[in-house]
């Protein structure tokens, strides 16, 4: 008989980003932390798809956690860095083709154990009864959390802004952390990154059909709809056969201002208890005071020294990509930036 975990106390946080602007970086400082479940990329890998029925059964969980679909195939063949179960290692289980969404990068973020984790997932999944979506999540969590001797959990995915309306609606106690770049430097590296080329193409190509992706996830109906289309959007607007030639930088710096709206959109109004902004070059010039920040914003009584001398060691200044472009691309790319780098206060 699996134990019920006990009840997590300090409300869950969420992570929310447009990408490519420092979010993994953060996920991977609380891994650190002794006592925060750092959850990286569950969502992402999951998709809409198991939020698709409101009160599904723990056996019809446990195939969405650990049934790859053609979301989940399509991340992992970008191989892109968040992607950590080894696929070309000897003796692993899973290939490309089957390896399980919670197994791409969530628990192997958690343990190197992460194939006897998955094995003792299932029973704990499939014994859950009939209930609420955010109730199958919210078990799984405090599950995890136990076992890793964790407080609180904050969950972390690539691009969560897109989807950010689903999480906040299933979870409305939870925070967020919003942690954003210069779009400049977010587009450039976008532009180099597998499952961006497929998201921005995709939305240029709809937009030339008429059909405006980005406005629609600031509707209330993309809650409800989300989970049917998806399957539907991968088959209209198949990656293989997408113009990623007519895709420019100035629409990935376009794309990224539309992400930032959606942020505002989401969470602008949510009070300072709700909402911390993390600017990733803040983080970069002075690691002590923002994870000071983010970790009292979390909950106080985490504060933990060894945790914060360890963690100011891994920022990195990196080298702009940005002043590397020509004058004229850097004149496209900043004026396609610009609603969103008004918005978060950066010079143009």
């Amino acid at each position: 008989m699996v134990t019920a975990p006990r009840p997590i106390t300090i409300p869950p946080v969420f992570v929310l980003s447009s990408g490519q602007c420092g979010s993994t970086m953060v996920s991977n400082l609380l891994n650190r932390h002794p006592r925060v479940l750092s959850l990286s990329e569950c969502f992402s890998y999951l998709g809409a798809v198991p939020f698709r029925f409101r009160h599904p059964t723990g056996n019809w969980m446990w195939k969405a956690y650990s049934r790859p679909r053609i979301h989940t195939r399509h991340m992992v063949r970008g191989r892109y860095e968040e992607l950590l179960y080894p696929l070309d290692a000897p003796h692993t289980r899973f290939t490309q083709d089957n390896v399980p969404p919670i197994l791409c990068a969530m628990l192997p973020h958690l343990t190197d154990r992460y194939e006897e984790l998955f094995d003792a997932l299932e029973p704990v999944v499939r014994g859950q009864p009939r209930q609420p979506i955010a109730d199958h999540f919210r078990y799984l969590f405090e599950w995890l959390c136990q076992r890793f001797n964790c407080t609180v959990w904050v969950e972390c995915s690539a691009g969560s802004l897109l989807f950010g309306s689903r999480l906040l609606h299933e979870f409305p106690e939870a925070r967020v952390i919003h942690v954003y770049r210069d779009g400049r430097e977010t587009a450039v590296s976008m532009s180099r990154h597998y499952l961006f080329r497929v998201i921005v193409t995709t939305v240029k190509v709809a937009s030339s059909r008429g059909i405006d992706i980005m406005a629609s996830f600031k509707r209330k109906a993309w809650e409800r709809t989300s989970p049917w289309l998806e399957p539907v959007t991968s088959v209209c607007f198949n990656p293989d056969r997408l113009p990623y030639d007519k895709v420019t930088l100035a629409d990935f710096g376009t794309c990224w201002s539309e992400m930032i709206e959606i942020g505002h959109w989401l969470f602008g109004h949510f009070p300072f208890d709700r909402l911390l902004n993390v600017k990733f070059e803040d983080m970069q010039a002075d690691p002590d005071a923002q994870l000071r920040r983010l970790i009292r914003f979390i909950d106080p009584a985490l504060e933990d020294e060894a945790w914060l001398r360890e963690a100011c060691s891994m920022p990195r200044q990196t080298p702009s990509k940005f002043a590397q472009l020509a004058p004229n691309e850097q004149a496209a790319l900043t004026e396609a930036c610009r609603p969103g780098l008004k918005r978060l206060g950066y010079p143009l």
